[in-house]
């Protein structure tokens, strides 16, 4: 009898912060979030200068959980998660522990887009959801063999979940999402009248 079996699983891990003081640190970071976009000129010409439609922290801060406590409250939630997730990609890692490397806050305004892409010489990436208005849209994940596919046909509109080219992951306020930093990925425009604020990292 012919079996068919799933080889190189492609993990992506999911958790909700919930609850009464997951709820207060949100509001904590939204506000934290808005404060630094405010505050960081740098930061706004660089977004303006390469067409970001928002603010990014990306190319001028690189210490936010020294300017803010929710920042330092959520790293060490982060921590958590990403050990559990090491674990289950059964990494081999010894005495050590994946460290956080980067962190940087996005708000994206209306017609935002952030184009596909990867993280070089990190080992997990993340976001964490912090605002995410009606219409504002999903994380887009890619097929990572999708470049070595040549001559595949196309798969079809109802294909199953672990069959489909491009998967499309729909966060809330208080969704963390991690994913090998191999993994590429970007983020559609946000369709919302509102701001769509999260927070991205990178683990090595």
């Amino acid at each position: 009898m012919p079996t068919i079996e799933r080889l190189f699983t492609t993990k992506v891990y999911r958790a909700a912060l919930t609850g009464t003081a997951a709820r207060r640190l949100n509001g904590d970071l939204a506000t934290a979030c808005r404060l630094i976009a405010r505050e960081d000129t740098a930061g706004r010409a660089w977004s303006t200068a390469h067409g970001y439609r928002g603010y990014t922290s990306y190319a001028s801060l690189n210490d936010l959980p020294e300017r803010a406590p929710a920042f330092a409250a959520l790293v060490a939630q982060l921590d958590a998660h990403v050990a559990k997730f090491a674990d289950a990609l059964d990494f081999d890692l010894g005495r050590r522990r994946l460290k956080l490397d980067s962190i940087w806050l996005n708000v994206m305004r209306s017609g935002a887009i952030h184009t596909a892409h990867i993280h070089p010489k990190s080992v997990v990436s993340g976001t964490y959801y912090v605002a995410v208005p009606k219409g504002a849209g999903a994380l887009k994940l890619e097929d990572p063999r999708l470049g070595l596919m040549m001559a595949a046909p196309l798969r079809k509109a109802r294909a199953a979940r672990d069959n489909q080219t491009f998967v499309y992951l729909e966060p809330k306020a208080g969704t963390l999402l991690l994913w090998e930093s191999w993994l590429r990925h970007e983020v559609p425009a946000n369709r919302a009248a509102g701001e769509r604020i999260s927070i991205s990292f990178n683990y090595a």
